[in-house]
């Protein structure tokens, strides 16, 4: 099973699943915000310049994301401190 990279900010309670080498830098050339109806949260895609999706942020993580997920994430807020 492929490493996957998945940072969780709790004060933002924002998270970001990375769908790229964790050896390279890719860089966001266009990001596709979708705010599904109902689902009380948004969803953001990130694209490359290719057009390849290198990954996907999730806003009100805590009630879309499996807690596992959340509790294994790099932490970016200050509970990472």
């Amino acid at each position: 099973m492929a490493d996957v990279r998945v940072t969780y900010d709790g004060t933002a309670d924002a998270a970001y699943v990375y769908f790229t080498d964790p050896r390279t830098r890719a860089r966001s050339a266009h990001m596709y915000a979708c705010d599904p109806a109902g689902v009380d949260g948004m969803i953001n895609l990130d694209f490359d310049a290719q057009g390849r999706l290198i990954g996907v942020e999730v806003l009100g993580a805590a009630s879309k994301l499996p807690g596992y997920l959340l509790e294994s994430a790099e932490r970016l807020d200050a509970e990472d401190a």
